[in-house]
């Protein structure tokens, strides 16, 4: 790999960013932002055991660790059965697994097929359109009766800011991917705004099954399972429970088919038994991490690692490196009293992240002193082997004797004061490294 040098200071960096602006516009960013998930999401066959106990109805099941347990389960059901691999990510129909197979939800005729289908999906990596191309790993299976159906329609319930509260989304197309009716015919999602002071009525229930096409026989039993299902919605502290698809069999029962249940994050301490239920191993490791260490952090897929103490400061710091063209691989929230370990810890998390080519810290020094963050700084740098060129902001509570320890540890590191000059340098380094990734040239960079 070829090797090239620049030297780079705060004032120096106009010159080159003019010189290389042409073909750092053209720079592509393969890695678009998303938002993470900031709320509990729970297996499928947890979230049908919870409607289940609300009176809600849903079709037999049970879980298959083995291949061998789902034969066993399937020969219960009669054989002619439905296996549903357990993995934490939309899409699973039109998944693919490692092991060749395709799709996570398939149907099976006879005991000794859903053996071959639990073998080619327990202990292999489901890939879809949310889990990218790591995929999931999938150690269980749901294996649950298969019933006739008649018609198949969406319901969920949502907390939807725009409406201050609860949401009733439905659609009278259920078990498509509910994206695409939204997107290809919208006249077709239908919502219903719920007071959240007076609860769910009747009438309402009924009125939206009605719009959903479900025959005058199951009108009543589909606003019946509507009003449980937004009890359960309710009393759990659900930010979203989605049914697809709530069906009419040729008996005219209603029946809820498959469930996702996601939990707010900030309601854990009085749903301690929903939460124990999280499963990590489906988790992003740095989540896991992030968590266990205390700190506030989202991962998102940009190229620029930040670390930041305030929540106020880090979306500043987030939206001012977007200003200028750059985009952050994380909202890192140290706190307020953050010490050298949390600073080592959020280093650790966010280097982890192979996406990132630049870091960002951003220190405003009011209860935490800046000399302490240095240390920390310097620590991480040091204990890790930083080699990701580093641009360092450290203002207020000992702010000279940070900015000391920073130059004088010898290692990668800018320090800049003004925020704007920060913000502009770390995304043109960013650019610079990715830019040389392309063309496989080596980048090391030296403060002036």
């Amino acid at each position: 790999m070829a090797s090239l040098a620049l030297r780079l200071g705060a004032r120096g960096w106009s010159w080159l960013s003019g010189r290389a602006s042409t073909a750092l516009c053209r720079t592509h960013h393969p890695h678009g932002q998303r938002t993470q998930r900031r709320h509990l999401s729970l297996h499928e066959h947890y979230s049908m055991e919870m409607l289940s106990k609300y009176g809600v109805s849903v079709p037999r099941g049970e879980v298959a660790h083995t291949p061998e347990q789902a034969r066993k389960i399937a020969e219960k059901f009669g054989g002619d059965v439905v296996i549903k691999a357990q993995v934490l990510a939309g899409g699973r129909g039109k998944g693919a697994f490692d092991s060749g197979l395709d799709g996570g939800v398939k149907i099976a005729k006879t005991p000794d097929e859903i053996h071959r289908l639990a073998g080619q999906m327990i202990g292999h990596k489901l890939i879809t359109k949310q889990t990218g191309s790591n995929g999931r790993t999938c150690r269980k299976v749901l294996v649950v009766e298969r019933l006739q159906l008649e018609k198949e329609m969406y319901f969920a319930l949502v907390m939807d800011r725009a409406f201050m509260g609860p949401v009733m989304v439905a659609s009278p197309y259920g078990g498509v991917n509910i994206e695409e009716i939204a997107k290809t015919s919208p006249s077709y999602i239908y919502k219903d705004a719920v007071d959240i002071t007076s609860g769910m009525k009747r009438e309402q229930a009924v009125k939206m099954a009605k719009k959903l096409g479900f025959s005058p026989e199951s009108i009543d039993s589909a606003a019946e399972q509507m009003l449980k299902i937004y009890d359960l919605f309710l009393d759990k502290d659900a930010t979203m429970l989605e049914i697809n698809p709530m069906v009419e069999d040729a008996e005219q029962r209603v029946w809820c088919m498959d469930a996702k249940i996601n939990f707010d994050d900030n309601a854990e301490y009085r749903q301690k038994e929903v939460f124990h239920l999280r499963d990590w191993s489906q988790e992003d490791p740095r989540d896991v991490e992030a968590v266990n260490a205390g700190i506030n952090y989202i991962g998102l897929t940009g190229s620029i690692g930040c670390l930041v103490n305030g929540a106020g400061l880090a979306m500043a710091t987030m939206d001012i490196i977007k200003l200028h063209g750059g985009s952050p691989a994380n909202f890192l929230d140290i706190g307020g009293g953050a010490s050298v370990k949390e600073v080592m810890d959020g280093f650790h998390i966010f280097t982890s992240d192979p996406n990132v080519n630049a870091i960002f810290v951003n220190i405003f020094g009011g209860m935490i002193r800046c000399d302490e963050i240095a240390k920390g700084i310097v620590a991480a740098a040091n204990e890790m082997n930083i080699r990701t060129p580093m641009v360092v902001r450290l203002q207020g509570n000992n702010q000279k004797r940070a900015k000391y320890l920073v130059e004088a540890s010898g290692l990668k590191m800018l320090a800049v004061e003004d925020f704007d000059v920060a913000a502009r340098t770390v995304v043109g380094v960013s650019k610079i490294v990715e830019l040389a990734n392309q063309v496989s040239i080596g980048v090391d960079f030296h403060a002036l």
